[in-house]
């Protein structure tokens, strides 16, 4: 086959089912995740049954699929879809988030999840604001585009919505914050903001989560010392031989508390990470003894799929640490293949935003794949130690009901819009240069002139 006819057959492809890159990233991923998620389930398949963990998996894999391949089909110009992809989805997160805040279930030490049907199935509302924030944010900064820049406007709309989602999220822990932020800063790069209000949208940040903690901390002083005046309360008022010394608080304790304390743990044992080698393994720091038992056991090359040794005692091997397992079976050669499907996902997205000629279609694409990308990221930072330790799941590869069909919405709508820039160029279908709602037509800054060829 000629290089012409190549293109032409691209060319073809992208315009009926959307970039073939990322459909080849989606394909590998799943690949990947019904391999290395059942072979990280040894403690599931201990308490479910040799078959009901990759069953499962297999499951919500399905669902995400069916997920893929109708949002592919539709065309992200469609007012319903837009209405529903904004302040639809935008509501639905706001009031999951407002009911985990105060009736959520702790899962892992934070309250994070609600039960949609009781033993089947929990929503976990953090993973939906991921994606509600990259519509969010489109939407502001396609309607606020003023000479290739962001207006002021819809700089403190951004921060608003930022501010909103992180408040809400700080339960179900840290990192989500810190995602919501990193996703913003990609955002607004593409939106063509100047660095300066970038430098104070991000001051604004950095000043509001210090405030945060401030309050967070002198609030969990009080809930301690309240602790401690009630358990005093209850020893003095009940016989000496019925007086049961407990330490550890209740379901309902840990529901309420801010995490505070443990937090600071968690950045102080990370700070003197270095040190590990050099200490027993306890049920505080089993999770990075392990994790980097596992990364070191497989070397350069892998023990092979199967092989794993460390996933019976690594606790949430087949979720949060699940890149150390793809370590400890595939080796560093596995795990940098891993990395890179992450990141040529990210390229991928900015050479489609850069042939796209309206911004919003542009920051659809851009931060759909940084929000992917920057959860790997933070997966694998956390796995080997860069980060402190907390949960964040490797996307479509950990195991995770909410994650997996989140991430899959990801995948079809940037097909979608990877698809109809495609057939921009088509005579018969001038969807990408069709505004549909009025203000959303703002001119892509990033575009690459005409001349150049999308190859």
């Amino acid at each position: 086959m000629s290089p012409t006819e190549k293109i032409n057959r691209y060319n073809e492809i992208s315009r009926k089912y959307g970039d073939p890159w990322i459909w080849g990233i989606y394909i590998t991923l799943l690949i990947i995740s019904v391999v290395e998620s059942y072979s990280a389930s040894s403690r599931e398949i201990a308490a479910q049954g040799i078959y009901m963990p990759i069953v499962k998996q297999c499951v919500f894999l399905g669902i995400g699929a069916l997920c893929v391949v109708f949002l592919q089909r539709v065309d992200y110009n469609k007012p319903k879809f837009l209405y529903a992809m904004i302040p639809g989805l935008a509501v639905i997160t706001v009031v999951s988030l407002i009911y985990v805040m105060f009736f959520g279930e702790v899962i892992n030490g934070a309250q994070r999840a609600m039960t949609i049907i009781p033993g089947l199935v929990t929503l976990q509302p953090a993973e939906l604001a991921k994606l509600s924030i990259v519509t969010m944010l489109s939407y502001i900064f396609a309607k606020s585009q003023k000479n290739r820049d962001i207006s002021n406007r819809g700089m403190f709309g951004a921060a608003f919505v930022v501010a909103l989602y992180g408040g809400l999220m700080i339960r179900s822990g840290l990192t989500n914050t810190l995602l919501l932020v990193a996703i913003s800063f990609s955002m607004l790069l593409i939106g063509g903001a100047q660095f300066k209000k970038i430098g104070y949208l991000m001051g604004f940040f950095v000043v509001m989560m210090g405030l945060f903690f401030i309050i967070k901390q002198n609030n969990d002083k009080k809930q301690e010392v309240f602790n401690e005046t009630q358990k005093e309360m209850q020893m003095n008022s009940m016989p000496s031989s019925s007086v049961v010394l407990n330490d550890a608080p209740s379901d309902g304790q840990k529901a309420n508390h801010l995490r505070s304390g443990t937090w600071k743990n968690r950045l102080r044992e990370w700070w003197h990470s270095d040190s590990l080698v050099y200490r027993g393994i306890t049920d505080k720091n089993q999770q990075e003894m392990f994790s980097r038992m596992a990364q070191a056991h497989g070397g350069i090359f892998g023990r092979g799929v199967g092989q794993s040794r460390e996933c019976s005692r690594l606790p949430l091997a087949f979720s949060d640490y699940i890149f150390s397992i793809i370590v400890e079976e595939l080796g560093m050669v596995g795990g940098i293949f891993v990395l890179l499907l992450y990141l040529s996902l990210l390229g991928r997205a900015a050479m489609i935003v850069r042939h796209s000629k309206r911004v919003l279609p542009s920051l659809l694409v851009i931060g759909m794949a940084s929000f992917i990308t920057f959860q790997a990221l933070f997966h694998m930072a956390i796995n080997v130690g860069v980060f402190p330790v907390s949960g964040q799941p490797l996307p479509l590869i950990s195991k995770g009901g909410t994650s997996i069909l989140v991430i899959s919405i990801a995948f079809g709508v940037m097909l979608s819009v990877s698809r109809t820039i495609a057939n921009g160029g088509n005579k018969k279908d001038k969807a990408d240069e069709t505004p549909v709602i009025e203000g959303l037509d703002a001119v892509n800054p990033t575009e690459i002139p005409p001349k150049n060829v999308w190859k």
